[in-house]
């Protein structure tokens, strides 16, 4: 049976056969029978790489008190859920992130600073809710997801890219007006000063160091359905 475990641009979470190119967490989510219970434990949302490192070894990940791996289509899709780069599995992303933080805030924090202001802006504590502000999308960075009719749209290249599980469909102009935002302000600030997240797979950095023997891919679709 397919995990509820495939991330939407909202951050919510479906259960959905289609494969992605990036796995994350935020804590353990999953009870003793590894049925997901919670929406987040902490602060720590982050976005890591799906491939081993060398002589790695995938863990269990439904036991008590381990995180909950939680798929993503690409990095775009991970940051509108109000992730980001894992400073551990993609140094080299992440510190690229940072400096982005640093040149859109101008100042450089750690991790767990950048943390705790991501999430202020991604859940409202008195509502317990997803925050969307509406917001105008025409002048938005590449790698912003807005609402619009109902669908979670990518911006793109100057245009406007609807997401589903299946992939993006054909581009359309950017719509007027103001539209609820997805992915969190200090995200779009970052992408704003030069940061893009990765849509490609093979655009992605490996995270062991140069010279190592490069490993192949982990599947952990086939371990978590």
């Amino acid at each position: 049976m397919t995990r509820t475990n495939r991330v939407r641009p909202d951050g919510t979470l479906a259960a959905h056969p289609a494969q992605g190119i990036f796995m994350g967490n935020r804590g353990c989510l999953h009870d003793e029978a590894g049925v997901i219970r919670r929406a987040f434990v902490g602060k720590a949302w982050i976005t890591c790489t799906l491939n081993l490192r060398p002589g790695g070894v995938p863990r269990p990940h439904d036991q008590p008190g381990r995180y909950t791996p939680l798929f993503f289509t690409d990095e775009a899709v991970a940051c509108a859920a109000g992730h980001r780069p894992c400073f551990e599995c993609r140094r080299a992303v992440a510190k690229d992130f940072a400096a982005a933080w640093t040149r859109a805030f101008g100042t450089a924090v750690r991790a767990r600073e950048m943390d705790a202001v991501l999430h202020s802006a991604r859940w409202d504590r008195a509502s317990r809710q997803r925050l969307r502000p509406l917001g105008t999308v025409d002048d938005a960075p590449d790698g912003v997801f807005f609402l619009w009719k109902g669908i979670p749209h990518l911006v793109w290249q100057g245009s406007a890219r609807p997401w589903s599980f299946e992939g993006y469909g054909s581009a359309r102009p950017l719509p007027e007006g103001q539209h609820p935002v997805l992915t969190p302000e200090p995200l779009v600030k970052v992408m704003r000063a030069g940061w893009r997240p990765v849509l490609s797979r093979d655009e992605d950095r490996p995270s062991w160091q140069p010279g190592a023997a490069r490993p192949g891919n982990l599947d952990p679709w086939a371990l978590l359905r």
